[in-house]
């Protein structure tokens, strides 16, 4: 079978450029580039559009096995793609966690029976992920796990966190941290400062988010293990990650469209869509997220795409959990935020959402090129679109963007060389 993507821009993630030129796809691999004859193929019209490698989601919560009421990996899979993301990673916060071959490999063979985005399943750093004893990594790795990561949780112990890195980078395995000194923390429900304390809630400082960066940053130094930071947040984790890159640490970092685009202020009708972990910081920090994607010291834009039933989220904004769904609007606030505002170029974004999240996990992707499998992502950046989260995919209508007009959207995907969407919709049966 062959598919012709015609007359779009093909995305070059390397030079960071865009070309003109048609990709032939046959047989699940790219075969061909440039300025082609679709005779015998089907056509994909693509004018106006951007081409762009499959987008890969570094951080998702698909909360399969033991939280199905929130999300499985099935309707997780499918609100991926519909997102424009071809591959996610899942975090390990399930029940069981994924602190086991076995639950990696669950979740694994769950994603290929949905037959929608690939899922990654992400390990745990400590069994049960409470944080006393290392989990199995080399289990995890055997089971295919290319990162493993206490996420939701800190690891408060720096010897057991040092002896993490040290059997991680044995393993070939990548540590990714959640940044959270539950000591500062604990009880916090949004950021601290003036505008916490005018609502009445207890505070969540920035302090117990740098503190952690900076001692994983400095045991990423002493065992050289790849450090991964999760959802950094505040101008003092930016200026830390900087600092290390130049002296040469192995450590990246991710922040998120919520991240880059709200503050604080957002939290002021106490809607319990807009609590997150780490919280919406304040201006000045979302300035300093801004300023580390555009310089490249924020390496990749995920989505820590975090659904919650409507029953969790309408309580007190106190009582109510982290988390926000994010996997079906990442591409549009990234285009709406980053691309239209100059913040990068159209080219930056896609590779933000692409190649770097390849580069991170070490996957052979996030690049167009001649034999590679055909994972494509097709984003209309002039389409304007509300958000409207009764259309999602997902489980989860948990999302403080409800309303908006964005302008920038995923409206084809292909994986494999199979179309999972095209004009915006999934199509019928991705097996």
């Amino acid at each position: 079978m062959k598919l012709l993507i015609k007359g779009g821009q093909v995305v070059d993630t390397v030079g960071l450029r865009l070309i003109r030129q048609d990709v032939l796809i046959e047989d699940g691999l790219v075969a061909a580039l440039g300025n082609l004859d679709g005779e015998d193929a089907e056509v994909l019209a693509a004018e106006g559009l951007l081409v762009a490698p499959g987008l890969i989601d570094l951080h998702t919560h698909l909360r399969e096995p033991g939280y199905e009421a929130k999300e499985t990996i099935f309707t997780g899979a499918r609100a991926a793609v519909r997102g424009g993301f071809t591959c996610v990673q899942a975090m390990p916060n399930t029940r069981p966690v994924t602190d086991s071959g076995a639950v990696a490999a669950f979740v694994r063979r769950r994603a290929m029976e949905a037959g929608w985005a690939e899922v990654l399943p992400a390990g745990a750093i400590t069994v049960g992920q409470e944080g006393r004893e290392l989990a199995p990594l080399g289990e995890l790795k055997e089971a295919g796990v290319l990162a493993v990561s206490d996420d939701g949780h800190g690891v408060v112990s720096a010897g057991l966190m040092l002896n993490a890195m040290r059997y991680a980078r044995m393993c070939g395995l990548m540590v990714i941290s959640h940044c959270e000194d539950a000591t500062l923390s604990a009880g916090g429900a949004m950021n601290e400062g003036y505008t916490a304390t005018r609502l009445g809630l207890k505070g969540m400082p920035a302090l117990a988010e740098e503190v952690m960066v900076a001692r994983d940053i400095l045991l990423a130094g002493e065992t050289l293990c790849r450090l991964h930071i999760a959802h950094i947040s505040t101008a003092g984790s930016v200026r830390a990650v900087r600092e290390a890159k130049a002296r040469g640490v192995p450590v990246t970092a991710e922040a998120t469209p919520h991240h880059f685009t709200l503050t604080e202020e957002a939290c002021e009708g106490y809607d319990t869509d807009t609590k997150v972990n780490p919280p919406l910081r304040g201006a000045r920090d979302v300035a300093a997220v801004l300023a580390g994607l555009a310089d490249g010291t924020v390496d990749a834009v995920a989505t820590d795409h975090a659904p919650h039933t409507r029953a969790e989220k309408e309580v007190e904004f106190d009582l109510a959990p982290f988390g926000i769904c994010g996997l079906e609007t990442a591409v549009p606030l990234v285009f709406t935020e980053l691309v239209h505002k100059g913040v990068v170029s159209a080219a930056r974004a896609v590779a933000l959402l692409s190649r770097e999240p390849a580069r991170i996990l070490g996957l052979p992707a996030g690049v167009i090129t001649l034999g590679a499998p055909a994972d494509l992502t097709l984003i209309d950046p002039g389409l304007e679109r509300t958000v409207d989260p009764a259309s999602f995919e997902s489980k989860g209508r948990n999302t403080p963007f409800s309303g908006r007009r964005l302008t920038g959207w995923p409206v084809a995907v292909v994986k494999g060389g199979r179309v999972l969407m095209r004009d915006g919709k999934l199509t019928a049966g991705a097996n």
